[in-house]
């Protein structure tokens, strides 16, 4: 195993911490997971890709990884809290389906979507409908513990007890006493004790789709129950990482602890990761702002925001551009700039395979240069440093193959293992001969080879009216058309 010198901003502590402590048989990894009652749109992406980086980083650097994440198919309503329609069950109302059918459907769809990112799937993804009886008992010891109550069949954590006895906010560092004291009485206009109390039963209502019988109702688990619940059962009682959005801190992630403590007297995560927002001209993505924008629509270029299709390997390019923790603003512009950027790294790893190796080496320490990849790694997986780094190797791999440097055998050796180390290991970067990899350009690709070999069958029967006519017209298309010593390099 290599020794990691991994950080992450801890959350909980407001620092970065060395990783010490992480399980040395296997390490204990959660993260949220799609709520599935619609189509995945760029914001899902960038959890998944960012804990998709980790998950292969950890194993590359000689770590077991159980890597949970949840389905969120219950317990989940219109706005986030504890009232409004069942997210899944309003869509199988609208549409006339099965409430597991809704979910299937957009489960598939989320999978195809993650499996054309490159992501991998987890260890384990289990269903909070599946884990019902487990988020019972769990609620049970909460309530034996004395912080929670029961109120017209409902149950909710008593936030103001909890906080009394151990702080709640500390992950988002919210003033708890601040919101308990300024926030109204409701005078017994709610089930609820207090406004910031949350459900972790709910009692259903008659026409409620989605239910199973419990010691307090007919109802349903509360939305924030099922991660520690089954972070738990498949993590155990205290577990390395939990990551998710950053949208999901408060209050998903802060309730999350309260129930953990309440029920186990200790926290459950040693550290927390979040990702930050994608947005659209400063607006966060969502329906509601009329910026909504599927993969699928990313993939075929169909929404009206854009200006053309965009591959699945720019788009996880796109996101990898920028660290994980800052904003990351949509524009064609900047996916087109991830496009031709990602396009040059794999040019510069194609010319990479047919240098010539020289006697003598006069290019830059390569060990230094993995020592830095190394350590933008470990610095809370800083991503675009490491892309920049691989555009380093590129500028090296240009200068072996102008001339204007020399490589040995073991250099050119030591490169191609940097590019599928972190490019195509660490990164998920499909290398340009995978199955998958850019589908949509690649007629294009053989198209313009065939031209080129036309063109290079035209001089050699001196047919120089043909030839010249093919690179004209394929310059004046966008082609950068460069003969070399070696043969024909083209570019768009």
């Amino acid at each position: 195993m290599r020794k990691s010198q991994l950080t992450i901003y801890n959350s909980l502590s407001r620092r970065k911490e060395l990783f010490t402590s992480l399980h040395p048989e296997r390490v204990g990894m959660y993260v949220c997971g799609p709520t599935v009652y619609g189509d995945g749109h760029l914001g899902h992406a960038r959890p998944a890709i960012t804990f998709d980086v980790l998950y292969r980083y950890l194993q590359h650097i000689g770590y077991k990884v159980r890597y949970v994440r949840n389905i969120t198919d219950v317990g989940h309503l219109e706005n986030d809290a504890d009232s409004g329609e069942d997210k899944i069950a309003k869509k199988a109302r609208l549409e006339q389906l099965e409430p597991m059918e809704v979910v299937q459907h957009y489960l598939n769809r989320y999978h195809k979507a993650m499996e054309r990112l490159n992501v991998m799937p987890p260890s384990i993804e289990p269903h909070a409908s599946g884990h019902v009886i487990e988020q019972i008992a769990y609620v049970q010891s909460i309530l034996d513990a004395g912080y929670a109550y029961v109120s017209d069949g409902s149950v909710y954590f008593d936030v103001k007890k909890f906080n009394s006895e151990h702080p709640y906010g500390k992950l988002s560092g919210r003033n708890v006493d601040e919101l308990l004291s300024n926030t109204r009485e409701l005078d017994g206009q709610s089930e609820k004790r207090h406004p910031a109390d949350f459900a972790l039963w709910k009692k259903a209502a008659p026409e409620h789709i989605m239910h199973w019988p419990s010691p307090w109702s007919e109802g349903f688990p509360g939305w924030h129950l099922e991660c520690s619940v089954m972070g738990e059962k498949y993590l155990g009682e205290v577990f390395d990482i939990h990551g998710g959005g950053m949208d999901l801190m408060f209050p998903h992630h802060e309730c999350e602890i309260a129930q953990s403590v309440a029920h186990n007297g200790h926290d459950s995560v040693r550290y927390w990761m979040h990702n930050n927002m994608i947005t659209i001209d400063g607006k966060k993505m969502g329906k509601s702002y009329g910026n909504f924008i599927t993969l699928d629509q990313f993939f075929e270029g169909t929404h009206p925001l854009l200006t053309q299709p965009y591959a699945p390997m720019t788009i996880r390019f796109f996101i990898l551009m920028a660290q994980y923790r800052s904003t990351l603003d949509f524009g064609n512009d900047a996916l087109q700039a991830a496009e031709k950027a990602h396009k040059r790294m794999l040019e510069g790893y194609g010319r990479l395979q047919s240098l010539k190796a020289s006697a003598e080496s006069t290019i830059p320490n390569l060990e230094e240069l993995e020592a830095k990849m190394y350590e933008a790694m470990d610095d809370d997986l800083n991503t675009p440093v490491v892309i920049g780094h691989l555009f380093d190797l590129c500028r090296i791999v240009n200068q072996v193959n102008d001339g204007t440097a020399k490589a040995t055998a073991e250099d050119i050796e030591k490169m191609q293992g940097l590019f599928r180390a972190f490019l195509f290991d660490i990164l998920g970067v499909l290398p340009p001969d995978a199955a998958g990899a850019d589908m949509n350009i690649k007629p294009y690709e053989d198209a313009v080879d065939l031209l080129l070999q036309i063109r290079a069958e035209s001089k050699a029967k001196k047919d120089w009216a043909t030839s010249d006519l093919i690179r004209n017209r394929l310059a004046e298309i966008g082609f950068t058309i460069k003969d070399t010593k070696d043969g024909v390099e083209w570019s768009l």
